[in-house]
């Protein structure tokens, strides 16, 4: 964890190393990121609307059965594979690099995951959105996403109202980019806000800093800070509102 202020003027950068905070069921097996722990004496593990930033991984032939989630926004990334999921309401769908989907839960929300024997296997990323309020109407969002292009950020969900393919109930944005090795992109950052990112695939430098396979960094600030790839990476990224109102009774998110 490095806290030291980088080069860039009004910028700082907060890096963390891979979470030691996980859950091993087998042939289901998550990992916390927890993007308040990246700051120093910071008093929560997420960042404002942003609860954690999940990793998991399925093996063929896995289901977790129904079960129930409540009060959060949760982000299904799945860059590679599938994801297979049914619900109370009907809803039978398949999320994979082409569809990405967003479940609120609201006041209540049951739903089930599997992948067949002969799926392949999957890593992906769940992502909790602590919401504005409690106990917000249930729903689903399952939508195609752009191609992405190689080097550039594409913008997958955002606030409400906004132009992203798909919206939470908070003030967080996410993006995702496809870096070739030594390509080098601005951050996305937005005057007020911080961003966290966190390195999927590669290995990365955020302003002057090294960021690993599954590492994070938190920026705050309001100055360009670059990105620049090290190897072929794949990163997200998510510009946060610090200051907006959250709820933290979500069932996973907290």
């Amino acid at each position: 964890m490095d806290d030291s202020p980088t080069a860039q003027t009004h910028s700082r950068i907060y890096t963390a190393p891979r979470t030691d905070v996980s859950q091993n069921q087998g042939k289901f097996r998550i990992h916390f990121n927890f993007p308040g722990r990246a700051v120093p004496n910071h008093d929560d593990h997420g960042y404002g609307p942003l609860a954690t930033v999940v990793e998991s991984f399925m093996d063929p032939g896995t289901l977790i059965r129904m079960h129930q989630h409540r009060n959060e926004e949760i982000i299904s990334w799945v860059p590679d594979g599938v994801m297979r999921h049914d619900d109370r309401q009907g809803n039978e769908l398949l999320t994979d690099a082409e569809n990405l989907m967003v479940m609120s839960a609201g006041s209540g929300f049951w739903h089930a995951e599997e992948t067949l024997a002969d799926d392949p296997p999957l890593r992906m990323l769940q992502i909790f959105v602590r919401p504005h309020s409690l106990d917000l109407e249930p729903g689903i969002q399952h939508e195609p996403i752009p191609d992405p292009a190689v080097n550039e950020w594409r913008h997958l969900f955002g606030p409400e109202g906004t132009d992203a393919p798909l919206s939470v109930r908070n003030d967080v944005h996410f993006y995702d980019c496809h870096l070739n090795a030594g390509a080098t992109v601005t951050l996305p950052s937005r005057s007020g806000w911080h961003t966290y990112l966190y390195v999927f695939e590669g290995a990365i430098e955020v302003g002057e800093e090294p960021v690993g396979y599954t590492e994070s960094a938190l920026v705050t600030g309001d100055s360009d800070v670059t990105v620049a790839a090290a190897e072929d990476s794949i990163v997200v990224a998510f510009a946060i509102n610090p200051d907006a109102p959250i709820t933290r009774q979500g069932t996973i998110g907290r």
